[in-house]
């Protein structure tokens, strides 16, 4: 994939500063490029590397103002961060504009498979999925009986969708994610064993999910285990039975989410923070990394850090009396040694 320096202009509403016929063909950091890269400059501490970069087109904001001569063709634009976020787009759009069925895979002769669709090898699409338009299912996925999905979603190699889930528009699953497996449910016996409670609900995906490498959304007990709309999970996070997680809500790596718990919409999870059974954390909650909530959160747009999780500011006014134990501690000695000693005086 070729481009010139004016092609990128006109895409990204721009002007031309250098030769508009230059030509590029990858996308790299600006400290890095070589020629016939195309790199960008948004942040004022890389502006250094503007004036040595080998990059043959760079987008910078067209109120930048040059101290040194560039070799570099010069895309201004209003916005160069943002600029560059559309370029990185319409190239990962590019690359993986896959088309058709490859062989071997299996869809099953009641599956239905929407336009402009492609499968990849080994792919298993079973009875009664109904797939939309423009989807791009990639080898190894596996898709278990009644899964609806629709349009214009993206399933990674080796994802696993189980029976009955429900996947809305502009889905992404990446890698190794896993859509509705059993919930945690066993019902302990008297002699110590356990009975599986069979989990016979579903997993809803609203539109505009995204849900990273490795992460499990487990399917409910009865009823749905819920994602809404527009809610971002990075790899590596469990969530339970049950859960519902409202909408634009933005997750980290490595959360757990305990089972029938509900996360507000607009909510920020930090990595690793794990959250109880049962509770509610209101719109706009914002947690720490390494975070514990064992209880609800009832006051919208607040922010929690610790474990058991407390207000912010008063977690970090707690950890700075922490690091001062040490030298609280050499006092608590010195005032009872005093104290000893007056005692003694006093005998």
């Amino acid at each position: 994939m070729q481009f010139t320096a004016q092609e990128i202009s006109l895409l990204l509403d721009g002007t031309v500063d250098g030769d508009p016929t230059v030509l590029v063909n990858q996308l790299a950091k600006i400290e890095e490029a070589e020629k016939g890269s195309l790199s960008f400059l948004a942040n004022p501490k890389y502006e250094q590397y503007l004036y040595t970069t080998n990059a043959s087109v760079v987008i910078v904001n067209k109120d930048l103002a040059l101290t040194d001569p560039v070799r570099s063709t010069l895309v201004r634009v209003d916005n160069a961060y943002s600029a560059f976020t559309v370029l990185l787009e319409k190239y990962n759009t590019i690359k993986l504009n896959k088309t058709g069925i490859e062989q071997p895979s299996f869809i099953h002769p009641t599956a239905k498979i929407g336009k402009n669709a492609y499968v990849g090898a080994f792919a298993y699409i079973g009875p009664n999925v109904v797939i939309g338009d423009h989807c791009k299912i990639f080898p190894n996925t596996y898709i278990a009986d009644n899964v609806t999905v629709g349009n214009n979603a993206t399933f990674y190699a080796g994802v696993k969708i189980y029976f009955d889930c429900v996947i809305g528009n502009n889905v992404i699953l990446h890698s190794g994610a896993i859509i509705g497996g059993d919930g945690f449910g066993f019902a302990p016996n008297p002699d110590g064993t356990y009975n599986k409670v069979s989990q016979i609900g579903n997993v809803i995906l609203e539109d505009d999910v995204e849900i990273g490498a490795n992460t499990t959304v487990d399917r409910a007990t009865l009823g749905s285990t819920i994602i809404r709309q527009g809610v971002k999970l990075d790899n590596l996070i469990q969530i339970a039975h049950n859960v519902e997680i409202g909408k634009n809500t933005v997750v980290a790596a490595q959360t757990g989410i305990s089972g029938s718990s509900k996360v507000g919409e607009n909510s920020v999870i930090g990595g690793q923070v794990g959250i109880v059974g049962h509770i509610s954390l209101a719109k706009g909650t914002q947690v720490q990394a390494k975070s514990g909530i064992s209880r609800n959160i009832d006051e919208e747009n607040r922010k929690w850090a610790g474990a058991p999780a407390t207000y912010y500011q008063d977690h970090m006014r707690s950890q700075v009396v922490l690091a001062r134990l040490p030298e609280l501690e050499k006092k608590l000695n010195e005032l009872e040694r005093v104290i000893a000693e007056l005692r003694k005086e006093a005998q």
